[in-house]
């Protein structure tokens, strides 16, 4: 996994590098280049607000981290969950790399018995600000995260490349700040994504809660001793920690009032921001195009109007705009998802049906994921699918559709009941049997494999 995360990380800064120089890519969009499914067609005119994009060769680099590498994380996520992409991801390699060179800062520590002098590493305090709002946090820097990319990230190469090396910077200064993944867990405006699509689990997810206890699981921090092995360096910087066992952290913090507002509002804010280049240029074609991750001169539209509806300019700057479009439509699906939970709770009531709060929660929230992920799917990464054959771009359709189906399967009957009934039909026979006791009497002559079973 750490030649992987090597060969991952030097791949995306190469990719950046591409952002700001790239002399290779812009050949593959010349129109005379055939062999090309980048080629641009002067035939075709994407219009932005009636007036038709001059379209030049332009370097790919863009395009492919959004169209492709973005969206290959969210699938990721669903089905090989968290554990899979915290363990590639990075930006949670880099913020790592102050711990592997010693460099991290530490804090003098002294013993008021012995006098001795140790030196520890910050931790974020459980009790803080941060602690307790870290989820608001990184739910609002994702906001203002989209609206960037709407606004200025987009096309111009310079500006995405500057932004995913200041986001690297970023990484790399609370890895240096604090110990453990806190960069991950308290920081990232990735994370609040990250939660969505891979809690409680993932399609493909190992089950932490039904391993051996000092057992390695899932994404915790880990390290290699000299002979080879792996053990674990966790530093107990959030808990319960979602790198330890997801279904856990998720079942604890199910009904904290965040977790509803990150859920429900998810759905509008997806919604609007692909909703918006068609409120933007008045036709579906600048986005499934893909002529928005290279427009030129992104940044002059800044005050120009920022909506073009029923064939008509609406005098908004695009500044005012984007943030004002993503904002309504997050806040209005909140609503809508309060609603709805509410009118489930009164079915729920009127049919006599006894369903513990955590139960309706997390049936709500699978809801969402189930169709967040699908409507995502819509949109996401169709510029480079519509490149495919046309039997292949049915094939992803119904891929989409197979695995968030069966992951909707899989989620929807779980409950803190079963979570927790399945870890102690692991770990509780073990304790009996430390106990020495006589059993048989107790378990009607039946092993405890046939009573997991």
């Amino acid at each position: 996994m750490h030649r992987i995360r090597w060969i991952l990380i030097l791949g995306w800064l190469i990719l950046i590098a591409s952002l700001f120089f790239d002399p290779i890519t812009p050949p593959l969009t010349e129109p005379s280049n055939t062999l090309s499914p980048f080629k641009l067609d002067p035939n075709v005119c994407i219009k932005v607000q009636e007036v038709c994009l001059q379209e030049q060769p332009y370097p790919v680099g863009a395009r492919i981290f959004w169209a492709a590498i973005v969206p290959c994380s969210i699938f990721i996520l669903l089905v090989w969950g968290h554990e899979f992409w915290r363990r590639i991801c990075p930006l949670s390699f880099v913020s790592q790399i102050p711990r592997t060179l010693g460099i991290q800062r530490r804090y003098k520590r002294v013993n008021p018995l012995t006098g001795k002098i140790s030196y520890k590493s910050s931790k974020v305090k459980k009790n803080s600000w941060l602690a307790r709002n870290y989820l608001y946090l990184q739910f609002s820097c994702f906001y203002l995260g989209l609206c960037t990319r709407l606004l200025f990230v987009n096309t111009t190469g310079w500006v995405l490349g500057s932004f995913l090396v200041l986001t690297i910077i970023c990484a790399i200064a609370v890895g240096y700040l604090y110990d453990g993944k806190s960069w991950c867990n308290y920081f990232c405006p990735m994370s609040p994504v990250q939660k969505i699509y891979s809690e409680p689990r993932g399609l493909l997810t190992s089950a932490a809660h039904q391993t051996p206890n000092k057992t390695i699981t899932q994404s915790m921090c880990r390290t290699v001793d000299s002979q080879g092995e792996e053990k674990s360096d966790c530093v107990a910087c959030q808990t319960p920690c979602i790198d330890i066992d997801a279904e856990r952290s998720y079942w604890t913090d199910i009904s904290k009032p965040n977790r509803k507002l990150l859920y429900y509002s998810y759905i509008g804010l997806v919604f609007s921001f692909y909703f918006y280049y068609y409120l933007y240029a008045g036709n579906w074609d600048y986005y499934y195009f893909g002529a928005w991750t290279h427009e030129e001169n992104l940044l002059n539209t800044l005050f120009k109007p920022g909506f073009y509806i029923f064939d008509t300019p609406i005098p908004i700057p695009k500044i005012l705009a984007v943030p004002l479009t993503l904002g309504f439509f997050g806040l209005a699906s909140y609503v809508i998802g309060l609603k709805l939970e509410k009118y489930y709770k009164n079915y729920l009531a009127r049919k006599k049906i006894a369903i513990p709060k955590e139960l309706i929660e997390h049936r709500m929230f699978t809801l969402c994921t189930f169709l967040v992920f699908n409507l995502f799917f819509v949109f996401g990464g169709r510029p480079t699918v519509r490149l495919l054959p046309i039997s292949l771009q049915y094939l992803f359709n119904a891929l989409i559709i197979f695995v968030s189906t069966m992951w909707l399967y899989r989620t929807w009957g779980r409950s803190p009941q079963i979570y927790l009934r399945e870890s102690l039909a692991v770990r509780f026979p073990k304790k009996i049997r430390k106990l020495r006791l006589h059993n048989s009497w107790y378990l009607k002559v039946r092993s405890f494999n046939r009573i997991k079973k």
